[in-house]
């Protein structure tokens, strides 16, 4: 188990093992100060890996009549034990009563502790200081995905296939494990709904075959018959915990 000493409120490192979450405060506010919007990483979405850090931006709009002065590191809180805190924020002013306040947190799968039991949903709690010394103080002002990232393949055989023959087309899900021992890493994902999908050479679109679901060892693998020359893929849609993922298409020339 890969465990570094943690402080979360100064550092902004994850902390997502035994440690404590500070006790949740209620929300609060004073004067005419509203937070208008909430944005993680460009599309609340989250997705960790098992080797690459992952440095997550979180951006809180919020408007006074007087200005926004500042903002307070924005805590991050999950399931189970997840935690985060980022840096201090850089409000950048809209316009004479609206500011965007920007912050980040950097997340190492290879160095924090992570728990899969802390991917899901995810909330961010937020300070803002007006000019005037307003202030708002919100919990869960907005939720996001925090989420394990996934591999998906898919190879369509024989090729070349004749027309009106059976093509094979085979694939694998995996999952990141971030409690894998000694080090992250992918592990199959057994019992989950996948959709085998065409697209001919000249489209651009994806159409659906059907669904399959993936073995005990996160294979999949059905059959078709051959039509014409056109890319074959397959398409998970994720679940709470995992992230959607494609399969690059594999090209069957079709004689």
């Amino acid at each position: 188990m890969r465990i570094r000493a943690i402080g979360a409120a100064v550092t902004g490192a994850l902390a997502l093992s035994a440690f404590a979450v500070p006790a949740a405060q209620a929300d609060g506010s004073q004067g005419d100060i509203k937070i208008t919007k909430v944005v993680v990483d460009g599309d609340n979405k989250v997705s960790v890996g098992t080797s690459a850090a992952k440095t997550i931006k979180v951006s809180v709009t919020a408007t006074d009549n007087s200005g926004i002065a500042g903002a307070e590191e924005f805590a991050l809180e999950g399931p189970s034990t997840g935690f985060l805190t980022t840096g201090k924020p850089t409000c950048t002013a809209a316009s004479a009563t609206t500011s965007t306040c920007t912050a980040s947190v950097t997340v190492d799968p290879q160095t924090d502790y992570l728990s899969n039991a802390s991917a899901g949903t995810w909330y961010v709690n937020a300070w803002i200081d007006a000019n005037d010394d307003d202030y708002i103080w919100k919990e869960k002002a907005a939720s996001f995905k925090f989420q394990r990232a996934a591999k998906l393949t898919a190879n369509a055989s024989p090729e070349p296939v004749k027309k009106g023959k059976t093509i094979t087309v085979t694939g694998k899900l995996t999952r990141a494990d971030w409690e894998a021992y000694p080090l992250p890493k992918y592990v199959n994902y057994a019992g989950q709904s996948v959709k085998l999908q065409f697209r001919k050479k000249s489209s651009s679109t994806y159409t659906t075959l059907k669904t399959i679901k993936s073995n005990a060892s996160g294979n999949l693998s059905t059959t078709v018959t051959a039509s014409v020359d056109g890319y074959f893929r397959y398409s998970f849609a994720g679940t709470t915990t995992t992230v959607a993922v494609n399969a690059t298409g594999d090209l069957i020339d079709v004689q």
